[in-house]
């Protein structure tokens, strides 16, 4: 029987905590360095990112060269009520504060909100991806609602690891446009298909 998606999230999180730190750190500068190669970073000027935590592949280098390459950079703050991102433009790491799930998040004071049809280019955290640009997230939906009328590109790091045959999906998943691992950057499917 196949596992659900619960079970792979739990499973992948697994392997991803247990990564060494060596181990880690290289697949994080690959996937960074992969990443700011691609042309959908380098044609970007108004980029959507998370702040990354704990087992996730560090974002704060990605920011870090987004800043120095004159980028736009937004992080999101999650309304859990609503099950909603709102993107802040995010000038400095000075400026975010710890919220909900010990996210670090934009402070909304020191911050000015964006709109979503403003960043030209998305950056989609994720456990687990198929070449379909499907995945697995963390459970809330955040991401597919945010994805459902967003036009502008979308994208994701994956290591090696975390790429799988399929992942099982329900009609309201939405798959990013581009995936990037250690060895590739390939198109995924085209959710307008």
């Amino acid at each position: 029987m196949e596992m659900d998606k619960k079970e792979l999230r739990i499973a992948s999180i697994k392997r991803l905590k247990n990564l060494s730190s060596a181990k880690k750190q290289r697949t994080e500068e690959i996937l960074t360095t992969q990443l700011l190669s691609s042309s959908a970073w380098q044609n970007a000027e108004k980029i959507g990112i998370t702040i990354a935590q704990g087992f996730e592949w560090a974002t704060k280098p990605i920011i870090e060269a987004g800043w120095e390459q004159q980028k736009s950079i937004c992080v999101p703050k999650c309304f859990p009520d609503q099950k909603k991102l709102v993107f802040y433009e995010l000038e400095s790491f000075n400026h975010l504060v710890v919220a909900h799930y010990s996210l670090l998040e934009p402070n909304p004071e020191l911050c000015k909100a964006v709109n979503k049809d403003s960043m030209d280019l998305m950056i989609v955290p994720g456990i687990l991806f198929d070449r379909n640009g499907f995945r697995i997230g963390f459970g809330g939906g955040y991401y597919d609602r945010f994805l459902k009328d967003y036009s502008g590109k979308s994208i994701s790091l994956c290591s090696k690891e975390q790429l799988v045959d399929n992942i099982p999906r329900q009609p309201f998943d939405l798959p990013v446009s581009t995936v990037v691992t250690e060895d590739e950057i390939f198109e995924a499917f085209n959710r307008y298909n």
